[in-house]
């Protein structure tokens, strides 16, 4: 019987499928996602014939179990000999998961999971890494530059599908590495590899090899200029962990962020320095981030931001300069936007700053992206700073939420952040008034200023 090829719309941001092209797609409400691809209907062939690996590994899973006979140990959870990773994931690599990493193009995804496999090979785990973008001299160029590795760990170029799980029967590796899922190719699918239909269907393929088999599987998926991973939002729902880079790829430092984890928090972030022999973690970011910090600068203050369960000290940046135009500018950068101009306004109403005819910049140093409202007084003393042109000391530390009436509000984790500043010297701390009297009793040797108003807090620096 003659197979049938017909034309399907996909949207690239959520995967929605039509058959006609739409302007905007009814799932995600984006705009001019809709793209067409051929898609050619094949029978489906039953797992209990098929001979594939569902088929050869399902009746361990065929079978519904109750909680006490579900058996768990040490051995669930691999240790990658990375402290920054092993965080991220929540404590270690999960047998069985499939985590999916993205990235910008050079900002270190290949070297991190090449040292990964380098690390897990050393304690003698068969792994095999599959490249469909480097060739295998290309592979050991960089391998040789990292360091040394053990036989366990086996490479493979390929791209198509079938002939990677033949190889992944034959060798039943504990880790996979897959380098790219764009460039990977599944013969049932007519489309081009890198399409939507293609990263879809090459995913669900490398999902049911783990779930199966109990093989960690790394997918490296490359970025759009937006941001987002390439390919169909429904990517990032089927795998279990998504993990991002983040840093500029011309800067040392490397930022791992999780931003989904079935199997550990989402807060948790990972800090490494691109070195000559690879990706380097950094004990203290705190320290990393505050380097080069000038001195007797107006517009710089130090905040604390929470990242999981990790205290990190941030320097916040301002410029106040007088506009030569009608229409003030205003930019933020690590920062968000919207939040920015709204202290800007509690600024002009509450404080009586007159920062209509002024351009304004924020920056956070360092390349850190944080959304956290306990940045909230930081901005607010830094704009205030450069606005003033006068200098905050720099042993003072402030974070505290700002709310619309210009009061100060309490945040969490508050004695974590205290004890993180005092630990890098600072010697004074500008926290909400509502928790001055905790903070006094718990964190000695350092001095506790609490304040229930930007306009207190101004009243101290």
């Amino acid at each position: 019987m003659a197979t049938k090829i017909k034309s399907v719309f996909f949207c690239q941001s959520c995967g929605y499928e039509s058959s006609k092209w739409m302007g905007q797609c009814p799932g995600c409400r984006e705009w001019n996602t809709f793209v067409e691809e051929a898609v050619k209907a094949t029978p489906k062939s039953s797992s209990k014939t098929s001979g594939g690996i569902g088929g050869s590994a399902a009746g361990e899973y065929s079978k519904p179990m109750t909680l006490a006979e579900i058996v768990m140990n040490d051995e669930d959870r691999a240790d990658t000999r990375i402290g920054e990773l092993n965080r991220v994931l929540g404590g270690g690599l999960v047998r069985g998961s499939l985590i999916l990493v993205g990235g910008d193009p050079g900002i270190g995804k290949s070297t991190l999971l090449l040292q990964v496999a380098g690390n897990l090979s050393k304690d003698k785990r068969e792994i095999l890494y599959i490249s469909g973008e480097e060739s295998l001299r290309q592979i050991k160029l960089r391998a040789n530059r990292i360091g040394e590795f053990s036989d366990s760990l086996k490479f493979m170029c390929e791209t198509n599908l079938s002939n990677i799980e033949e190889a992944i029967v034959r060798t039943k590796p504990e880790i996979i590495i897959i380098d790219s899922i764009q460039t990977m190719f599944n013969e049932s699918v007519s489309s081009a590899p890198g399409s939507v239909s293609q990263v879809r269907e090459s995913t669900a393929v490398l999902l049911r090899i783990a779930k199966s088999m109990n093989i960690s599987v790394f997918i490296v998926g490359h970025v759009t200029k937006e941001g987002q991973v390439a390919g169909p939002r429904v990517l990032e729902h089927m795998v279990d962990t998504v993990l991002y880079f983040e840093g500029d790829r011309h800067a040392s430092y490397r930022i791992l962020r999780a931003v989904k984890n079935r199997f550990g928090s989402t807060n948790e972030i990972g800090v490494f320095e691109m070195q000559e022999k690879g990706l380097v973690e950094v004990a203290n970011p705190s320290e990393f981030m505050l380097d080069g910090r000038p001195e007797n600068a107006s517009g710089s203050v130090v905040t604390c931001s929470v990242e999981g369960t990790r205290p990190i000290l941030i320097e916040v940046q301002a410029l106040v300069t007088h506009t030569n135009f009608g229409f003030p500018r205003r930019q933020a950068n690590g920062t968000d936007y919207n939040r920015v101009n709204l202290l800007m306004a509690v600024l002009e109403k509450r404080i009586g700053l007159q920062l209509g005819d002024f351009d304004a910049y924020v920056n956070l140093a360092g390349g850190m992206k944080v959304a956290e409202p306990s940045l909230d007084l930081g901005i607010c003393l830094a704009i205030i700073s450069s606005f003033r042109n006068k200098p905050i000391s720099d042993d003072v530390v402030a974070f505290g939420e700002v709310g619309l009436s210009g009061e100060v509000r309490s945040v969490s984790q508050a004695e974590s952040r205290v004890q993180e500043a005092h630990k890098l010297g600072f010697k004074t701390c500008i926290v909400p008034k509502a928790l001055e009297s905790k903070l006094k009793s718990t964190c000695k040797g350092i001095v506790i200023i609490g304040v229930s108003s930007v306009a207190d807090a101004m009243k101290v620096i």
